[in-house]
């Protein structure tokens, strides 16, 4: 199935309104919308009433919505040129706004493409140790497989997650449902900065993002996506990160970046 399919994205006879109800499959555990799961929806919101591809998205988050509730999201056309389109989409519960997306998308002809970022050097996803999650299987975890990214030579620990550095996480995440990786999808999966804060921490942390960016070089065909966490800081009760993400060929998908609010989690 395609990444609108597995979130639940429902078009309507207006082609710049959306409607995704909001079912445990893409909730947290707490039993409201994941935020990656937000603006994936939006995304393919935004790319299905434009038609065009997204080059970069960024949501910021107002407001929760709750399992069993249907997020309306309305998709504004600023600018539309011959190659780029700069657009927004804002999702709402009723009078309550959850999350404005902005956009640009679109797709132009360039004689280079370059990668330069290089892959963490980390063994595949079937030698990692399985990530457990707090969440239980009727939430947003019970559809991924997650699997610590261990360094090539680095031992395995018998408990806890493995890091690469100060500050640094990866994880191999796979979606089974899922054909094939979309700008939608990949903004799932860039959501878990804040998991890398509580790791970076060593601590239990409980979190909220406040916002997430995507920036999308291309989807790739592949199975498993590595999630290459980094931690920049933490500062006045927030944490700050960003994710690359990674094809098992080493192809860069996108990047991402978020800030998230901290608190401690209750003993």
């Amino acid at each position: 199935m395609d990444a609108a399919t597995w979130l639940g994205l429902e078009a309507s006879h207006n082609p710049f309104r959306w409607h995704l109800p909001v079912t445990a499959g893409i909730a947290t555990g707490h039993r409201f919308l994941f935020g990656g799961c937000g603006l994936g929806a939006a995304i393919a919101a935004l790319e299905g009433t434009t038609g065009r591809p997204v080059v970069w998205a960024t949501a910021q988050y107002l407001s929760f919505a709750r399992v069993d509730s249907v997020v309306d999201i309305d998709v504004v056309v600023a600018v539309e040129g011959k190659r780029t389109t700069q657009a927004r989409a804002v999702g709402h519960v009723g009078g309550t706004e959850i999350l404005t997306v902005n956009a640009a998308l679109g797709r132009r002809e360039y004689p280079a493409e370059v990668q330069f970022a290089t892959m963490p050097d980390v063994e595949p996803p079937e030698s990692g140790p399985v990530r457990e999650h707090l969440s239980g299987p009727e939430s947003l975890a019970g559809r991924l497989e997650q699997r610590w990214a261990v360094g090539v030579g680095q031992a395995i620990p018998e408990v806890g997650p493995v890091r690469l550095g100060p500050g640094h996480a990866a994880v191999w995440t796979r979606m089974p449902e899922l054909l094939e990786p979309s700008a939608a999808s990949l903004a799932v999966l860039g959501d878990f900065v804040p998991m890398a804060i509580s790791v970076a921490l060593d601590q239990s942390t409980m979190s909220n993002s406040l916002d997430n960016t995507l920036r999308v070089l291309g989807p790739a065909p592949t199975e498993w996506v590595l999630l290459d966490l980094v931690v920049d800081g933490v500062a006045n009760g927030f944490g700050h990160g960003s994710v690359h993400l990674w094809s098992v060929d080493g192809d860069l998908l996108a990047i991402g970046s978020q800030s998230a609010m901290l608190r401690k989690r209750p003993a």
